[in-house]
């Protein structure tokens, strides 16, 4: 194959920022792309977590009894609009088509080998000058009775099964845990995961990548992208076009507007989170918290507490809706004690890219040149870095890494 030389890097999130940086440790020369700014989609406000022992297949066997009551509970963590949406309809019923237990262990084995990449992925960024922190940490996870755990054993045993460490234990009886309520008759600890700031370390890794040398161009809305002889030409709204070996197309749920005239068929919808940040009296909480049953994870946040949920299915482009906040705070008003809900900053909400099957899309496009990397549902700051480490082995010697053969783009 011809050398790589030159990559424009269309998207200026973890993935797409995480394969800049990986394409620079080979020696390619890097423009990234953003039609907004640094993080300005899914990798702002989401909860943070670096936890590969929870990053599994987003379709699981519950839905078929969660989701007809998610449907009648303005309040519950998945939201669709009631409204004729033939492709949003097609998406769902698609995705339900993969909540079956064998479907979910053929992905789960298919995420594991990348899933057991992650964190040693984050360690090669901050020994290679990124000036940011994972922070590892305990999960405490709640449930407000005994029977509401089984399921997410469950799911964490298959994990294991598919050949993850898992490191679960059951917080003993009668031993409170700081700002839970009494509501919680059920809690765990989870161990040997991590968590960050994703907003600032997504900007510091953008930094280390411009320090490096990379162009970094924001307000830069792709309107093209045209394979020509040696690589591809991408026509930037405002700016001169470009022309690179390789264009890598990383913008998370808009990613069908530009990868789906190279052969990229499979449907990435947006499922949309929210979150917010609040204060906590006394005592920081210095751990993450999950409620599984409420479908809302908890992240300390520059002094705060970043609460977020919700599993949206609306277009990325689409207003804020404002009930989908009330509803994360309706969820667990019950369940803390000292936690100010009330007080509320940082409303936000991203789009996921989520997939009908539950894999991400990374590899080569029907067009030489031109590579993807995106629908990572929930799961793309945690599988950003080892996604990026990979997708620039095989831009720059051909050869697809293992741990990314399952998530070809043109399945």
């Amino acid at each position: 194959m011809r050398e790589t030389k030159t990559a424009v890097v269309v998207g200026a999130g973890m993935v797409g920022l995480a394969t800049a940086w990986h394409l620079q440790e080979r020696g390619v020369e890097v423009t990234v792309l953003d039609r907004t700014g640094v993080a300005s989609g899914a990798s702002w406000g989401n909860a943070g977590w670096l936890t590969p022992g929870m990053a599994m297949p987003l379709a699981d066997p519950s839905l078929w009894t969660y989701g007809p009551k998610a449907m009648l509970d303005p309040d519950a963590a998945l939201s669709v609009p009631f409204r004729f949406d033939r492709a949003l309809w097609g998406f769902v019923a698609r995705f339900m088509a993969h909540a079956t237990p064998g479907a979910w262990r053929r992905a789960m084995a298919d995420l594991t080998p990348i899933d057991r990449m992650a964190l040693e992925a984050y360690d090669e960024l901050e020994a290679g000058g990124v000036h940011a922190t994972s922070y590892p940490s305990r999960w405490v996870v709640g449930f407000e009775r005994e029977r509401e755990s089984v399921p997410f054993v469950h799911e964490l045993r298959g994990v294991a099964k598919a050949g993850q460490e898992v490191r679960l234990s059951r917080v003993p009886d009668g031993v409170r845990v700081p700002h839970l309520s009494r509501a919680i008759q059920s809690a765990w600890t989870l161990e040997g995961q991590r968590y960050i700031e994703p907003g600032p370390y997504v900007e510091a890794l953008a930094t280390a990548v411009s320090a490096r040398g990379a162009k970094l161009l924001t307000d830069a809305q792709v309107t093209g992208i045209r394979p020509v002889p040696g690589g591809a030409e991408v026509a930037i709204q405002g700016h001169d076009t470009m022309t690179a070996d390789a264009v890598v197309i990383a913008t998370g749920a808009w990613l069908p507007g530009l990868a789906r005239q190279f052969g990229v068929r499979t449907r990435v919808q947006a499922g949309r989170g929210y979150s917010f940040s609040v204060p906590v009296e006394g005592p920081p909480i210095d751990h993450p918290v999950y409620f599984p049953a409420r479908r809302v994870a908890c992240t300390p946040y520059q002094g705060r507490l970043r609460v977020a949920g919700t599993m949206e299915f609306r277009g990325p482009d689409e207003p804020f809706q404002a009930g989908r906040v009330r509803a994360i705070v309706n969820s667990v008003r019950g369940l803390f004690e000292g936690v100010d809900l009330d007080s509320r900053e940082d409303e936000w909400v991203g789009s996921r890219p989520v997939t009908p099957d539950g894999l991400p899309l990374v590899g080569r496009t029907a067009a030489p040149g031109v590579y993807v990397a995106g629908g990572h549902g929930m799961w793309g700051i945690v599988l950003g870095p080892a996604t990026g480490r990979a997708l620039a082995g095989l831009i720059t010697t051909g050869q697809t890494p293992e741990e990314i053969r399952p998530f070809d783009p043109l399945r």
